[in-house]
């Protein structure tokens, strides 16, 4: 395994802040390891794990190779304790992100890793576009659509490519399959927060 060190790299606004961040990591790494010889994620003992680990919550993994995305896969509700939750997106975001091949051996030494611990989702009740626009905290916010049954997100991290609400909204419909311009009543929206770890050379 590569020699990393970690950075927190995000705010605490989930309330993450007890949380060790190189122990998150490590466990993703292992688990995308694991996966290469056995193709699943690798197991989690919650008995051998601090307490905070062991607690339900939500997470995102992101793989960089050589500055650009790799894979990226997660969840938006806490339905596992937060170490199954991060070998479960590491070893989905190397190994079934649809947009990409599968992680290779040869890349698992080069790849940089990104763990997101999302805070609770929060319903967000809008009358209209503008009115969400307004809500919306540029830089800190994730944001969740759903849309006719399918749903769509935006990590609070693109708001680095999209920086402005109006364009970062019109990518996320656009993920969702809907038109830039389009608007409902029926559409919902949520919004999260994250602690991030990145993995950076030493």
């Amino acid at each position: 395994m590569n020699d990393q060190a970690m950075q927190q790299i995000a705010p605490d606004p989930g309330g993450s802040g007890d949380i060790d961040g190189t122990e998150v990591l490590r466990l993703a790494r292992d688990s995308i390891e694991y996966g290469l010889v056995h193709g699943e994620p690798s197991p989690v003992d919650c008995d051998d794990l601090p307490r905070v680990l062991t607690e339900p919550a939500a997470t995102f993994t992101t793989l960089r190779f050589e500055g650009y995305l790799r894979g990226c896969c997660g969840t938006l509700e806490a339905v596992r304790p937060l170490a199954e939750d991060v070998t479960h997106s590491a070893f989905q975001a190397a190994f079934r992100d649809v947009r990409f091949e599968p992680v290779g051996k040869h890349e698992v030494d080069t790849i940089r890793l990104e763990v997101s611990v999302l805070s609770p989702l929060e319903t967000i009740p809008v009358s209209g576009e503008a009115e969400l626009l307004q809500q919306l905290t540029p830089g800190v916010d994730g944001l969740v659509i759903v849309a006719d049954g399918r749903r769509a997100t935006f990590l609070p991290k693109v708001w680095e490519m999209l920086p402005e609400p109006e364009r970062f909204l019109a990518g996320l419909k656009a993920k969702c399959g809907l038109a830039e311009d389009y608007w409902a009543g029926s559409l919902a929206f949520q919004r999260y927060r994250t602690t991030s770890y990145v993995e950076s050379n030493t």
